[in-house]
This record gives C-alpha cells, sequence and structure tokens, in this order.
C-alpha cells in the first residue's frame, strides 16, 4: 500500500475551522472544518461555525475531492451505493519487454489494443452526467461553476489569489498538500490510446506516484467507459507513422538520464534509472509538472510510437499549457527515448499485500475520537451536511457524479446514525453486517487498502474513493468504535 501522506498536512483550510465557503459541492465542508487539512490542527467543535463573517462564509465553497477525477458515495457498492462496479477487464501483464505493447512500438504504430467502438455523443453526456468537469479541465464541455469545482480553491489559495486574511492564506499554504493538481483532458486523443481510457475508466489505477489522489472507481460499465473513451478521443489527429526499427534504447536510456526525466517521472521496474525526490510543499516551480508526471512503466500501454515522438519533441503543440517542459532534441533522438520507455525490459511488480487487521481496542473509543480522526479529515468530503453546505451533501449523501442520493451524513452522530437509502428507498445500517461479516462501513474502509493493492472488491466499492487509503490504526480504531456500541 502507497505511504499515506499525513491529512495533517493534506488538502484545504477547512480543518483549522476557518474556511471561508460553505460549499455548494462535493468537497470540504465537514460543518466549518475541512477534513482535507489536518491532523496537527485544532479540532473544531462539532457543528460551530468557521471564523470568518457569515457574510464571507455564504460564499459556496469549492469542493476537494479527487485529483483526477470526482467520484463518490455511500459505503459499499450494491444497495448502499448504486450499481456494483463492474468486474475489471484482464489487465494485460506488462512485465517484460515482449510484451504486445512492445513489439507493436517497435513494429510501427499498430495499437495494441483497438480503439473503443463507443458512441462519441453518448459519451458526451456521460461525461456531463458524471460531471468529470468538476475536477478535469479539456472534457469539451463549459467548465463547472467556481462554487461546484473540485479542486479550484485549493490552486487560488496555492497561487494566492483567495481572498481571505494574510494570516490565514499563510497558514492554509503551510498545510496545503492534496487537491491542487489535476489532469487536463485536453487533446487527450492525440497522447493516450482510447483502448487504454476504456480499461483505465474500468479499473482504476495509480499511474502517478507523488500525485496522491487518484482516479476513482466510478458506477460505469463496459458500454459506457468506451463511449467515454470515444468522446474524449474523438478528435484525435492523425500523426505521421513512425517505427522504431533501428532506434536505440541504449541511446535512449542514455539521453533520459542525460535530459533528466527521472527528476518528474518514475519509470518501475527499469533498474538503475535515476530516482524521483519526494515533491515538498514549497517545492511550487516544479511541484505541478512533478506530481502529474505519470510513471512511464504504463507508457507502452497508453500510448503509441507516434504520439509519444511528437510529444516529446514539442508537448505544447500537442497540450497548450502542459507542465511538461520541451527539452532540445533531434528527431533521431527522439525515437531513441521513445524505444527505451517503449520497449525497455521490466521487472514484473512487485505485489503490493493489503495491511493485516488489527484487533478491536480494549480501551474505550468514543465517537467524539473516532470523529476527530477519521470522519471529519476524511468522510466528510462526499458524506456532509447539506444544511451546512447550500443543500449540497455532496455525492455520498445528495448524489452526484453518476451515484444516486444514498442520504448518508457523516457529518454527525445522528446523521450516521441513520443510516443510509437503498435501492428500494429504505433506510439502512452502516453498521450491520456486510461482506465477510464486517460492518458495511468498515468493509468499504478495507476494500480501500485492496484496491491500492491492486485487488479491487467488485462488490464493495473502496472509501475513501480517489483518496488514499485509512491505515490500519484508522480502522482499528472506527471498528472498536462499532464493536463497543457507538459510544458518544
Amino acid at each position: 500500500m502507497r505511504p499515506r501522506p499525513m491529512l495533517a498536512r493534506s488538502m484545504g483550510p477547512r480543518a483549522m475551522g476557518t474556511c471561508p465557503m460553505p460549499a455548494r459541492s462535493m468537497g470540504p465542508r465537514a460543518m466549518g472544518t475541512c477534513p482535507t487539512l489536518a491532523r496537527s490542527t485544532r479540532p473544531r467543535a462539532m457543528g460551530t461555525t468557521p471564523t470568518l463573517d457569515r457574510a464571507t462564509r455564504a460564499r459556496p465553497l469549492l469542493a476537494a475531492l479527487v485529483a483526477l477525477a470526482a467520484g463518490a458515495a455511500a459505503c459499499t457498492s450494491g444497495d448502499a451505493r448504486g450499481p456494483a462496479p463492474a468486474a475489471p477487464p484482464a489487465a494485460q501483464d506488462d512485465g517484460a519487454a515482449g510484451t504486445p505493447a512492445a513489439a507493436a512500438a517497435m513494429a510501427g504504430s499498430g495499437a495494441v489494443e483497438a480503439a473503443p467502438a463507443g458512441d462519441p455523443e453518448r459519451g458526451r453526456r456521460l461525461v456531463a452526467e458524471f460531471q468529470c468537469n468538476r475536477c478535469h479541465d479539456g472534457t469539451g464541455l463549459a467548465p463547472a461553476p467556481r462554487e461546484a469545482h473540485c479542486v479550484a480553491c485549493h490552486q487560488d489559495i496555492a497561487a494566492g489569489r483567495f481572498q481571505a486574511p494574510a494570516a490565514a492564506m499563510k497558514r492554509w499554504n503551510e498545510h496545503l498538500v492534496l487537491l491542487r493538481e489535476v489532469p487536463s483532458l485536453e487533446a487527450l486523443g492525440d497522447r493516450v490510446r482510447g483502448g487504454w481510457i476504456r480499461g483505465f475508466l474500468l479499473d482504476p489505477r495509480d499511474i502517478r506516484p507523488r500525485l496522491h489522489a487518484t482516479m476513482p472507481r466510478l458506477p460505469l460499465g463496459p458500454e459506457q467507459a468506451a463511449d467515454i473513451a470515444a468522446y474524449l478521443t474523438r478528435d484525435r489527429r492523425a500523426l505521421p507513422p513512425v517505427s522504431l526499427e533501428g532506434a536505440s534504447a541504449a541511446r535512449g536510456r542514455a539521453l533520459y538520464e542525460a535530459k533528466g526525466c527521472g527528476t518528474c517521472h518514475a519509470f518501475t521496474g527499469v533498474a538503475g534509472v535515476t530516482a524521483v525526490a519526494p515533491v515538498r510543499p514549497g517545492e511550487k516551480e516544479t511541484r505541478a509538472v512533478g506530481a502529474l508526471a505519470p510513471d512511464l512503466r504504463v507508457a507502452r500501454d497508453r500510448m503509441e510510437p507516434e504520439s509519444l515522438v511528437a510529444w516529446l519533441l514539442d508537448p505544447a503543440a500537442i497540450k497548450p499549457g502542459t507542465p511538461m517542459p520541451r527539452l532540445p532534441m533531434s528527431p533521431a533522438e527522439a525515437r531513441d527515448l521513445a524505444a527505451f520507455v517503449l520497449t525497455a525490459p521490466l521487472a514484473p511488480r512487485v505485489p503490493e499485500r493489503v495491511p493485516d487487521r488489527l484487533p478491536v481496542l480494549t480501551r474505550r473509543v468514543t465517537y467524539e475520537e473516532v470523529d476527530r480522526r477519521v470522519f471529519r479529515v476524511t468522510c466528510r468530503h462526499c458524506h456532509s451536511e447539506p444544511d451546512y453546505a447550500l443543500g449540497d451533501g455532496g455525492p455520498g449523501n445528495t448524489g452526484g457524479f453518476g451515484f444516486k442520493p444514498r442520504g448518508l451524513n457523516l457529518a454527525t452522530y445522528e446523521g450516521i446514525a441513520a443510516g443510509y437509502i437503498d435501492d428500494h428507498g429504505e433506510r439502512r445500517s452502516v453498521f450491520a453486517a456486510g461482506p465477510g461479516g464486517r460492518s458495511r462501513l468498515v468493509a468499504a474502509l478495507v476494500a480501500r487498502q485492496a484496491e491500492e493493492a491492486g485487488h479491487p472488491d467488485p462488490a464493495v466499492r473502496g472509501m475513501p474513493l480517489g483518496l488514499p487509503a485509512l491505515g490500519p490504526e484508522e480502522i482499528q480504531l472506527v471498528e472498536s468504535w462499532i464493536a463497543q456500541g457507538r459510544p458518544q
């Protein structure tokens, strides 16, 4: 499981109790506290209001959820959260140079997987339905309203554009780590294979090691994923065919080192390449570049040779505004570098293990402690109080991002006790036993750990959606509280 960033230094100002915008969106609206900031900050009393004046607070807060896309819901799949996720397609083993992707790269521009036979017009409607523009630019839709965007507040704070007292801005910037960078979908078809997009939507994986948030598992079926992929690649330009025959992967590796590609990119599975350094909060100059840089291990599945060569020669000509720099190189050098990226032998992926489940605690665990350490920090992104958030309780409560309204409010003790609404309109408890005998709430938290380890459960959608999994101690805390009868 990937290291979980300290949520005390994570996403936004609300954990301080001073976020001025109570949000008409899905994001940090934790009763006046941003669940994305800090354990190191002093938690506010439940139900108290922010410290800024009411007029300031009445401005809508833009939400923060995932850096890659939007989406959330109640605690499990099925009747707790809409239809169960589709079983992911069989993953291609990219652990060796002799994969179909590598062979196709050397031979020329033949795609490893045929472009999805989707309907772009249906895909456009689905992109609107799933509200992809609340996280991503470049969707072809009108930009989401400021109050409904998922990361713009954090970007404004980081850039100094947010209207707030200087002391608050300074404090927030010291802690703001997550939900500041999101990949743009601009010119996606000129960069990424449609077949890969379809598979990624059905089975999201972590492809950006320094971007802690990941693409969430949305309630999509294969046909819907194909339609969205067809829409996102609808304007793909015809690039001149490129063959890597005669290109030198050895020269490409030397170029990889000389050009400093490892400054931003990981290339897992390739021995001896320069390792990327972690991006620290204050490194604003390189932050976006490093956070958005994908692991080059997946390049052979995502890109065709002509796309990669064109991208290496002039990234901005493909995607204006990209943080990818234009590095001086000749077409021959670009082919050599592409040969290295697309055909270098890869060691098999190191299997990740799901953390061991810890026994329930014998000491007393209260709601106040669980709320302070878990619900307030993470869960209220998507399961918040609608009355405070101008009617929008997040996709796990009032619905959105393709999820039905489930009425699960994790902002108050009473809200949690009220449970969620199933597909028949009946209230169900999140504490009732679900898959494996665990409560539905705990099952969703454990499922997120399994997703990060590469083992998604088709029956349970992991939570928190698209954000780092809770650690064993935090899940132990929740499970202990439930086992003790959920004391206040």
